[in-house]
Parts: structure tokens; sequence; C-alpha cells
């Protein structure tokens, strides 16, 4: 597989992303409250990068924190802004790549869930990721993330899966290149368009980055510590999320 750039931006998912997968939230939301639970008393500001439709913004935003969202999609961003709307939540939302954004003060804690790390298509590019965090942080700031690992690539990114909600159908097929530890999603969506279903098609890609890869990029970067869980504890209800699947990691920058 050619090794090009797999951050783009998302049209048909973003639309379909709260009606196709709003349910499988939740682990990564207990995740975040459990690893957090020491910081956010004192986190005053925050952003949630590649923030989708703004759910995690919004559910920080609701906790009295000053939020941006940042998305590179402008449907994603879109969605954001029109769910911090209806809630009469003040998130401001910004489109920027996650290895090159930028914002307009520093914040105490910076959250990106979901795997939407994964997507950082080479080590070049994680390592800029890296150091826009970093900057985007004040001394002793947090960075609070997820990842999925090779062995999930090889359990749950291969095979086919069908999801089916009113006026929508969503098939995925998905498939591993172990030497290179990619794997990749084909989508296939039908959307019902008054009497006719149109047919649209996309393709998500990640890219898996071992837990040293990941330490030794967040610590070039500036961060003095970082931390790692496995996330199969909080996927409990999920039988193909096992040990090793997927990690949940909590950077500090460094205070000096």
């Amino acid at each position: 597989m050619a090794r090009k750039s797999l951050v783009r931006p998302y049209r048909w998912v973003a639309q379909h992303y709260d009606l196709m997968f709003g349910s499988s939230r939740s682990p990564i939301d207990v995740a975040r409250e459990r690893v957090l639970s020491r910081i956010l008393p004192r986190v005053a500001t925050a952003c949630d990068l590649a923030c989708g439709t703004g759910t995690t913004a919004l559910q920080l935003a609701r906790k009295g924190i000053k939020m941006y969202a940042v998305d590179l999609s402008p449907h994603m961003c879109r969605l954001a802004r029109a769910k911090a709307a209806r809630a009469h939540l003040p998130v401001r939302v910004l489109r920027a790549d996650m290895r090159s954004f930028r914002l307009p003060e520093t914040v105490d804690l910076i959250t990106c869930e979901y795997d939407a790390l994964n997507h950082v298509p080479q080590q070049a590019d994680l390592r800029r990721v890296a150091k826009a965090v970093e900057r985007a942080l004040r001394p002793g700031g947090h960075f609070f993330f997820d990842v999925n690992n090779s062995p999930g690539f090889k359990r749950y990114w291969s095979g086919n899966v069908w999801f089916e909600r009113p006026g929508v159908v969503l098939v995925m097929r998905g498939g591993h290149t172990p030497p290179a530890d990619r794997a990749w999603i084909d989508i296939e969506w039908f959307i019902r368009d008054g009497a006719c279903w149109r047919r649209h098609r996309e393709r998500v890609e990640e890219v898996s980055w071992s837990s040293v890869e990941i330490r030794r990029t967040l610590r070039e970067a500036g961060f003095d510590q970082v931390r790692g869980w496995d996330a199969a504890p909080f996927f409990k209800n999920n039988p193909l999320i096992r040990l090793g699947c997927r990690t949940v990691y909590l950077a500090r920058k460094a205070r000096n």
C-alpha cells in the first residue's frame, strides 16, 4: 500500500456518524472520566482535537470548561457547531489539521479520542502532531488520547460489518497489512432518497504506532510524563476488545 497521507476530510461518515456510532462512545467516555478524575477539576481551558461531531467538547463544556474543538473535516466542523448552538454552549470550533493546528491561547488539556491518532500516516507526521499539541498546552498541561494497536487491527479490522438504521444502510469491509501495521475499511453507504437508494463510497485508513514510538515521540516533543492503560477493561461488553488491542494514554507537558 502506498505511503500517502491518510488524513482527509470525511463526508458521509460525518453526516451519519452519530446515528451509526454514537452508541459505541461509552467505553472511551468512561476511560476519560477515570483517567482524568484528578485533573478535570483543575482544568479551565481545553481542546478536543479531531473532535468529530463535537460530542466530547460539549461534554467538557457542560462541566464549565472553556472549550475549543478542532477537526480537519468541514462536514464534522459544521455538525459540531450546530450541536454546540443547539446546546447553547460556547464551544469554538476550528477547522485545522492536527499536525499543524494552532489555538488562540494555550490550554490545560487536549483530548484526541476514538483512535484519531491512528490516522496519522507517517512517523514524521506523528512528530508534527506531538509538537503541535505541546505548543498548544500550557506548561504542566495534559494530553489524553487512545489508539488502536496491531493486535486490534488483526482482531477487529478484518472482515465485514453491516449496520442498518432507518433510511441508512452501512457495509464495512476491512483488512490489515501486518508488515506495515496498517489497516483499512472500505465503507459503502446506501442512503434513501425518496423512493430511491443512493450509494456512496469512502475509505478509512489507520496506522498502528507502538508504545515505544509513541512514548519516544512525546518525550522528544517536550512531555516529561507518559502513562498508558490497556483499554480492554473499559470495553467490558465488547468481546472483540481483548488485552493489547487498544491503549489509553495520558502525557504531561514539562513544566519548564
